[in-house]
């Protein structure tokens, strides 16, 4: 006997939608989530409570717990353009437009009636790529994309996702915090439920529906559960780069008009595709602990506290791999080496001249870093050639169309590591090689970032309640 319709692993935006959606259209379904790190208003970094460095939490409270890695993101709800035409992403697998369009445009309405801002960015994009960048970006050989934005800042993204934490449990929804799956039951290829750990015990429960919504974070677990268990997987593309932070105000129209721009590039020598993701207007650059052996680092960007720089990711895409998970952990290993166990920050003046930044040309330079545990060093010591050429050609390509982003003073911070490169084989219905076992969201589905996760966990919950309601 299943002591739960279905088990949702993990708390983030695709299962916390996923669960939404569920008991909104069948609210006697006994739903279960079950997220390793704690409830939002639980999840405390020791560095916001005065600590000097990443402490290398085992489960990192910046990437962990209720709403998973969203409650400390920048808090942008990518929505689609009004000219677009296609589903953008791997979504695209799963829906057609038509589907998309409702899908969007109901969770959105879910975000609002949740407390996200009713500001929207970005709405003139599209006329400001077309009519002002072109030009530029002909002469740089850059594509440029863009999205209208909701954007909440972490600090709103938190109070968002605390009203649906809240509203989950007065619905019934149980969630456990603190809480690790160990392992999948799994016989003749069907899942029948989990095996998990809390406080020290390790337990089983049963259901025939298991949701798999772990997130970026999960990918060393998962790819150890499609190899115990044998369910079909492929590994796609690495990304790997550095989190890039510069003055606000050579980003300004940039930041005022696209607000979250998307520039793409293929610079020599390699001619590697390069993208920016990211984009945080007076942000700040954060570290983040992958299961206490890494420490990476990512971006943020609060209504308040505001900086005077932007920071955003430049990424290589990486393929042609056996496992760019390793890879990309093995690298990042590397640079936290030369960081005495923290992420490394660099002049970009100082990368091209081969030279580790020091503490005294730092506390000098005139873009003031927002990441002050950060060391001070040589990012090319442990970061391959490739990657280094890659990123300091299309930083010249970007200055083209941003003056200054090319500038001396600018700050690289490395690694910034995306794990997404495992990728479940999924149906179109978001089922994986055994049955009754589902994947969405960024880490085990086909999306990247809050809202396509949130729109994925939307469209899963319809697909499963036709089969609840037989």
């Amino acid at each position: 006997m299943n002591d739960f319709d279905l088990i949702i692993v993990g708390g983030g935006p695709s299962g916390m939608f996923c669960a939404y959606e569920l008991v909104t259209r069948n609210p006697d379904i006994k739903v279960l989530i079950i997220e390793q790190g704690k409830r939002l208003m639980q999840r405390v970094c020791p560095m916001q409570e005065g600590a000097e460095k990443c402490a290398k939490c085992k489960v990192c409270a910046i990437t962990h717990g209720s709403s998973g890695a969203g409650a400390f993101s920048d808090g942008k709800l990518l929505l689609p353009n009004k000219s677009d035409t296609i589903v953008r992403g791997n979504l695209g697998l799963h829906m057609n437009f038509s589907e998309s369009v409702e899908l969007y445009n109901y969770t959105d309405l879910v975000y609002l009636q949740l407390g996200a801002t009713t500001k929207v960015q970005g709405e003139d994009g599209i006329n400001y790529i077309n009519n002002t960048l072109n030009p530029y970006l002909r002469s740089a050989d850059l594509k440029a994309k863009c999205s209208r934005i909701r954007h909440l800042g972490t600090d709103g993204a938190r109070k968002v996702y605390q009203n649906l934490e809240k509203w989950l449990e007065e619905h019934n929804v149980t969630i456990w915090f603190d809480t690790e799956v160990t392992d999948l039951l799994v016989k003749s290829k069907k899942v029948y439920g989990i095996t998990y750990s809390k406080q020290g015990k390790t337990k089983q429960i049963k259901s025939n529906t298991v949701v798999l919504a772990i997130g970026r974070s999960g990918t060393e677990w998962l790819e150890k559960m499609c190899q115990e268990h044998k369910i079909s997987y492929n590994f796609g593309s690495a990304d790997l780069g550095v989190r890039y932070e510069l003055h606000d105000t050579v980003m300004k129209d940039i930041n005022e008009v696209l607000y979250e721009g998307k520039f793409i590039g293929y610079p020599e020598p390699y001619k590697d595709m390069v993208r920016t993701f990211c984009q945080n207007p007076s942000g700040f650059v954060s570290a983040e602990s992958y299961k206490g052996k890494m420490t990476l680092v990512n971006g943020h960007s609060f209504l308040e506290p505001v900086s005077e720089n932007t920071n955003l990711a430049l990424l290589v895409s990486i393929s042609g791999v056996k496992n760019p998970f390793e890879m990309t952990k093995s690298i990042a290993r590397n640079i936290n080496n030369i960081g005495r166990g923290q992420p490394v920050v660099q002049r970009l003046e100082d990368l091209r001249q081969g030279k580790g930044t020091t503490v005294e040309a730092l506390s000098c330079n005139s873009v003031v870093p927002t990441l002050a545990s950060a060391t001070p060093g040589d990012i090319s010591l442990a970061m391959p050639h490739r990657i280094v050429m890659d990123i300091l050609g299309f930083i010249d390509k970007m200055d083209i169309i941003a003056p200054g982003f090319a500038d001396n003073n600018n700050l690289l911070y490395a690694p910034e590591i995306k794990f997404y490169s495992l990728i479940l084989e999924l149906s179109k219905d978001c089922e994986t090689s055994i049955e009754g076992l589902y994947g969405i969201g960024d880490g085990s589905g086909p999306t990247h970032g809050l809202m396509p996760a949130s729109v994925n966990g939307v469209l899963l919950a319809r697909i499963l309640t036709k089969s609840f309601k037989k």
